[in-house]
């Protein structure tokens, strides 16, 4: 590989289907990618991720990142893990929290997960939820009515449920106007929430700010519509193989299923191949 000075890059990478494999591992290929791009190249790398501080850290600290703060809840956060310290939030607002208690009556077989800066609330966790939380050996607070869930420092709101119920849901929520939100597809069985103008690009856009980074500088890779607000904020970005089309319609850069090292063909491509 090359060796030069990219310390004027940001490179962010989405976790699952992206960084890691589909059976959640990291591929030795996208690790020494990283390292050489980040020990060697002086580029700065980090993690955008729908989890919270918890969740993201083992994923996290297994990189050699020096210090890079990193994308939590999907942009409703910035995180500084050598710092311990959160430098960014952006709650979602009140109109925004109330809906969510309208949804769950239009729709009480949906199961709810409400990420605050330092909790995770659930309700109605039969299924869904509880597998989530298990996956990731999450701390939650299972709620049993509305009434149990504080009412702030939600940063990110997450819907759960089979297929055909998500799709009505997601259905009812595109069709309201003014809502305060940003919704986004995370998965078939999920739909989220943010605060109206929140996504991972936003958060992104921070980090670069505090490195001083243009935005032509500034890359991004995912595999899926919750990564594509990302992909639409930075000058270079790129989605894995397997990521829908409308994902390979914005962007620039194509890498490989994640199976094989998607991260690692986007820095390789920033290192040797990459013109201005």
């Amino acid at each position: 590989m090359a060796k030069k000075d990219l310390s004027n890059w940001l490179v962010v990478s989405d976790i699952d289907g992206t960084l890691n494999n589909k059976l959640r591992k990291l591929p030795k290929r996208n690790f020494e990618a990283i390292k050489h791009f980040v020990l060697k190249c002086n580029g700065h790398f980090t993690l955008a991720s729908g989890r919270n501080v918890e969740s993201m850290r083992k994923h996290y600290n297994r990189l050699p990142i020096k210090g890079t703060p990193a994308v939590v809840l999907n942009g409703a956060g910035v995180y500084d893990y050598a710092q311990e310290k959160m430098l960014h939030f952006t709650p979602i607002n009140q109109k925004a929290v109330d809906l969510v208690f309208d949804i769950y009556k239009r729709f009480p077989s949906l199961e709810i997960e409400i990420l605050t800066d330092e909790v995770i609330y659930t309700l109605n966790a039969k299924i869904f939820a509880p597998c989530m939380v298990l996956a990731d050996k999450l701390h939650c607070v299972n709620c049993k009515t509305v009434d149990e869930v504080p009412r702030e420092n939600w940063g990110k709101v997450i819907f759960l449920g089979v297929p055909t119920l998500i799709n009505k849901v997601k259905k009812y929520c595109l069709t309201l106007e003014n809502t305060g939100a940003n919704f986004m597809s995370s998965s078939i069985c999920s739909f989220e929430m943010l605060n109206e103008g929140v996504h991972k690009g936003t958060a992104l856009m921070k980090i670069a700010e505090m490195y001083n980074i243009d935005q032509e500088h500034t890359a991004a890779i995912g595999d899926y519509f919750n990564d594509y607000d990302m992909l639409k904020t930075v000058g270079l970005p790129a989605c894995c193989g397997q990521a829908p089309q409308a994902m390979h319609d914005i962007a620039k850069f194509h890498a490989c299923h994640c199976n094989h090292g998607a991260v690692a063909d986007l820095l390789e491509y920033i290192m040797n191949d990459y013109k201005e």
